[in-house]
């Protein structure tokens, strides 16, 4: 039987091994925390989207 040790007392190694075997799996999930984009801040690459179709008949010609 091995002599009990506190958990402050182990080495990093030691509690790092006891930390992951507590640790439960994700199951695929991704743990990122995800937060919607602000729709009023300025957004290059939508401005540039926009830009390119401001005039939906340049190249055509009615005469």
């Amino acid at each position: 039987m091995e002599k009990f040790v506190p958990y402050a007392k182990l080495s990093k190694k030691k509690q790092r091994e006891i930390d992951r075997a507590k640790r439960g799996s994700w199951n695929g999930v991704n743990p990122v925390t995800r937060k919607e984009k602000n729709q009023k801040l300025y957004d290059r690459k939508k401005a540039l989207k926009w830009e390119r179709y401001d005039d939906p008949f340049q190249g055509f010609s009615f005469v």
